[in-house]
């Protein structure tokens, strides 16, 4: 099926990733027009725009000015800008219960996971508002459905994506693109590097996989083709508002042993 992303415009904010950069591999396979976003990883943004023959793209997406900046800087590169993908984000490795955590951890990921998506789709509804189109996906998690022991601060900050921001956002962008579309997607457990180091602890797969229909980690191109199909008006025009999990059959977490 066409999806209709030919020439398209998107803006992959963490699009270095690895989410990230299956994400731009599953939109440039459409034709479509690609805004690499990266905050350090520049050799690999880089690397990925000459790949995939889009554009890189810098910002720190919890200063306010450069996310603002940044939205401007691909349309100018691009000609035009379509969508947008709320894909960065952090997943602090270190296991923390809520009476042992800092104020300064829980305020650095809520900022990096919960601000940062609020400031980029602030700025691209900004755009959307001189254009009359546009459609947003985001990356949420699993994790923001059922929660996560020793994460909350993550848990949190992606809950609030999926839920009450999502379902105003998906209200308010009707007022300035009539057939403006917001959706989520919440991925499990993804063979990621940023998830490397847990999923290579001993038994710990065996673990996680215990409550899944499907006993594997997922793969970063398992949820980039999820997000193309939200994002294709062809596929998806009458769907908005919407959470799809990517988490193989995944209920919840095995508590005790």
């Amino acid at each position: 099926m066409d999806t209709g992303l030919g020439d398209k415009g998107v803006l992959v904010t963490g699009g270095a990733g690895g989410i990230g950069s299956a994400l731009v591999r599953a939109f440039a396979e459409e034709g479509a027009k690609l805004a690499i976003h990266y905050r350090s990883n520049e050799d690999r943004a880089l690397a990925l725009a000459e790949e995939t023959g889009g554009v890189a793209v810098h910002a720190d997406l919890t200063v306010e000015e450069e996310v603002d900046a940044l939205v401007p800087e691909a349309v100018d590169k691009l000609g035009r800008l379509d969508v947008l993908v709320a894909n960065a984000g952090m997943w602090p490795s270190q296991d923390e219960p809520v009476w042992e955590m800092s104020l300064e951890r829980w305020r650095k990921t809520v900022a990096v996971n919960l601000d940062s998506v609020f400031l980029s789709c602030r700025a691209f509804l900004r755009h959307v508002a001189t254009t009359g189109a546009g459609n947003i996906v985001i990356i949420s998690s699993t994790a923001g459905l059922i929660g996560e022991a020793g994460h909350s601060d993550y848990a949190a900050a992606k809950a609030a994506l999926a839920g009450g921001f999502l379902k105003s956002l998906k209200n308010e962008i009707v007022r300035i693109a009539p057939l403006g579309r917001a959706n989520a997607v919440c991925p499990g457990w993804t063979a990621t590097e940023m998830a490397r180091d847990a999923l290579t602890q001993e038994g710990f797969v065996d673990e996680i996989t215990r409550t899944m229909s499907l006993r594997k980690v997922g793969r970063a191109e398992d949820v980039a083709r999820v997000v193309v199909a939200l994002a294709s008006d062809e596929i998806s025009g009458h769907v908005t508002g919407q959470v799809v999990t990517v988490a193989g059959g995944l209920e919840g977490r095995v508590l005790h042993g």
